[in-house]
């Protein structure tokens, strides 16, 4: 029997709360599909941050390279700086293990409103795809006379070929797997250098892919068409910080960004690969039993499939979309009033 060693990462707030119930629909379709499932937890976060001054240990990393996976809760605590937990953490981890593909799956399911008007379940199922590792969220730049009247900070877009090329490669092998279609997010009218070689790249990656139809669009357009327009995309590939904004709105888009999943991805799978809801950690609703865990099981979905387990993916996000199709069960972020416990358990009985 095959056994996958998976990394736990709760971190804070609801993040504590809702890989448990990622963690007892992964042990059910282990058990349905004859495969296993280490678990190792760590309890890196703010608050050991707080405790013991480092997000992880110094040997973190070490401990987490041999794993084959990394689930991850969420990470963020008031009184603690997102820069400080960020690059403390995540990025850390994506960086290291060469985590440079970002995957967002987006789609509008029967049974939940989007505030958008024309987004209709069926009609709104696309993923974004972000470069994750470098571009607008380099490490190069500073700050230079700190207090003083001229004080100035430098930040630094790095865009490398190697990098914006595997991004592009595994964006346009997704498009012809899909609906082979793709969209490429610039800004090259008004970022003079980076966003020109951007889009030369993607010219040139595109021709290896002659049965992909593809388009690049200014990102101020784009974000306003996520919304005009949303059941017109595909795959939708982006660097650094065009994604993760694009992420957020579609996410925002499907209805409930409690039910929006990520993976960050190594393809080559050299080193673990990372999976996360998109949520963050709630501080306001967190300890309190009520957080929606479709983001956290969503994104353990993401990586079954990942692991070489698509047939139990698949059941997971069927049983997703039965229990929103079907059920009046929600949580209070989709307008009901059941509990973390309670959604779990409807989702375990629909599986």
């Amino acid at each position: 029997m095959t056994n996958h060693r998976i990394a736990l990462i709760p971190g804070d707030g609801i993040g504590t709360e809702v890989l448990p119930p990622a963690r007892r629909v992964l042990d059910v379709l282990g058990r349905r599909h004859g495969f296993g499932l280490t678990y190792t937890s760590y309890d890196w976060s703010c608050e050991r941050y707080l405790r013991d001054g480092a997000m992880m240990p110094e040997d973190g990393l070490d401990l987490l390279r041999d794993e084959d996976a990394i689930l991850l809760g969420a990470v963020g605590y008031p009184g603690v700086p997102d820069h400080v937990s960020l690059w403390g953490l995540l990025i850390p981890i994506r960086r290291a293990f060469r985590q440079y593909v970002n995957l967002r799956p987006v789609r509008v399911f029967e049974g939940v409103e989007s505030p958008v008007r024309g987004a209709r379940p069926g009609a709104v199922d696309f993923v974004v795809v972000r470069e994750n590792v470098e571009g607008e969220y380099s490490e190069v730049g500073g700050r230079l006379n700190r207090g003083f009247p001229d004080e100035m900070a430098v930040q630094e877009a790095v865009f490398t070929r190697a990098g914006v090329t595997r991004v592009l490669d595994h964006a346009f092998e997704l498009a012809a797997r899909r609906g082979g279609r793709l969209t490429s997010a610039t800004k090259s009218n008004g970022i003079v250098h980076t966003m020109p070689f951007w889009d030369e790249l993607v010219a040139e990656r595109a021709a290896r892919f002659p049965r992909v139809d593809w388009e690049q669009e200014h990102i101020d357009a784009l974000a306003a068409k996520f919304v005009l327009a949303p059941e017109s995309f595909d795959v939708v590939v982006a660097s650094n910080l065009f994604g993760d904004i694009l992420s957020d709105l579609a996410a925002a888009v499907a209805g409930s960004i409690g039910i929006a999943p990520a993976a960050n991805l190594n393809p080559e799978r050299d080193f673990p690969s990372m999976f996360e809801p998109v949520h963050g950690s709630a501080p306001d609703i967190a300890g309190k039993g009520i957080a929606n865990p479709l983001g956290a099981i969503w994104s353990a979905a993401l990586m079954l499939d990942h692991l070489g387990h698509p047939e139990a993916a698949k059941e997971v996000t069927d049983a997703i979309a039965a229990l929103l199709a079907k059920t009046e069960v929600r949580t209070r972020d989709l307008g009901g009033t059941a509990t973390t416990a309670e959604f779990t358990e409807k989702l375990i009985e629909l599986l």
